[in-house]
């Protein structure tokens, strides 16, 4: 039901924003927030029928130990299952499958994997998604193979969150090669909670992928640390599909300003310049054309057969957006207008094939 989806992780107040540029079949609804149970519960009542998962996101709260990797809501009673207890609310809401309510996987806390693996070995229920909240730290090299191990002895399918500050694939140079290998090595893996990485997963093989539609919902922040941002957003991101990257929509209409932008003919935008997302007031606009825009991509990557094609295709995009800096730079007379992101020069990097154990190859 989830194989080779692209889902849109979105909070329970925005759900209306995207609903319509869904695909039936191919895509779905990860909810988040606080009213998440009670978002899927509506959206069952009101027909929807699709892929629907409602994310309880106590990762965000609380850090998972090998005594008690699973964690409950703050100030309710104590229970001895909160396992049990959260697949049984997000089922009863009707969600699709249940996301284990997986406390933060510090990096190199093994044990804590390892408990979180054990219950759900116990299970054997397919209905569970082991949730893994996991800091960015265990894509290293040297911390990569243990957690590959330690994932290759769970059943059913397995979402993978990334934790760090900003863009957490950014947090090292291998960092990519180490989430390349664990998708390729550990089948049944998928990666939720992320940004454009969410479809460069899918060409890598991933089970399924969910897209953050806000900032917020793009990587996991480690419970206690502050959020660090690059400052206030007077303006919705925006997906520029030929740079294949998300700018400030301030951003674009400053650097189209004395040119034409191009036009988008997306299923959301119809014809509309890229340049007229300037504010805030246009977020569901926004949102709604990196949707379409991305869902488009994944129709097209589903025309090729599953393995190095897809990935071949995937880099090959990249390379060529990678290429169009320049040219769009050129033509816009800003030599630093628009500036390659390195999550995109890693991808265009990336090797067809991700790279065996104990290799110690990076992306770069």
């Amino acid at each position: 039901m989830l194989a080779e989806r692209l889902l849109i992780h979105v909070d329970a107040t925005r759900v209306g924003w995207v609903r319509d540029q869904l695909n039936t079949g191919r895509s779905g609804l990860v909810i988040g927030g606080p009213k998440a149970l009670r978002k899927a519960l509506d959206l069952r009542e009101e027909g929807y029928e699709d892929v629907l998962l409602a994310d309880p996101a106590f990762y965000e709260v609380g850090i998972a130990t090998a005594d008690l990797p699973y964690l409950q809501r703050t100030g309710e009673f104590p229970v001895t299952d909160p396992l049990g207890q959260a697949v049984q609310e997000q089922l009863a809401v009707g969600a699709t499958a249940a996301l284990t309510p997986t406390g933060y996987l510090r990096a190199g806390d093994t044990a804590a994997v390892r408990a979180a693996v054990r219950e759900v070995v116990v299970r054997q229920d397919p209905r569970i998604v082991l949730a893994l909240p996991i800091d960015a730290g265990w894509l290293q090299i040297d911390l990569v193979d243990s957690l590959i191990d330690e994932l290759s002895t769970a059943p059913g399918s397995k979402a993978i969150m990334l934790g760090g500050q900003l863009d957490p694939l950014a947090s090292f140079p291998d960092a990519l090669t180490g989430l390349a290998r664990v998708l390729a090595q550990v089948p049944g893996t998928a990666l939720l909670r992320a940004d454009l990485a969410a479809f460069g997963a899918l060409a890598g093989g991933a089970a399924f992928a969910g897209y953050g539609l806000s900032g917020r919902l793009r990587h996991v922040v480690p419970p206690g640390e502050p959020t660090k941002s690059s400052g206030f957003a007077d303006s919705p991101s925006v997906l520029f599909p030929e740079l294949m990257a998300l700018f400030l929509g301030k951003t674009l209409a400053r650097r189209f300003a004395a040119t034409h932008a191009p036009v988008c003919e997306c299923k959301a935008c119809g014809q509309r310049p890229l340049d007229s997302f300037p504010s805030n007031r246009d977020a569901k606009a926004a949102a709604q054309h990196n949707t379409s825009v991305l869902l488009s991509w994944q129709q097209t990557l589903q025309t090729l057969p599953p393995g190095p094609d897809r990935q071949r295709w995937w880099q090959e995009r990249c390379r060529a957006a990678v290429n169009r800096y320049p040219l769009v730079n050129a033509a816009i007379q800003q030599p630093n207008g628009f500036r390659v992101q390195p999550q995109l020069l890693r991808w265009s990097l990336l090797n067809a094939t991700a790279p065996s154990r104990s290799t110690g190859a990076g992306a770069d």
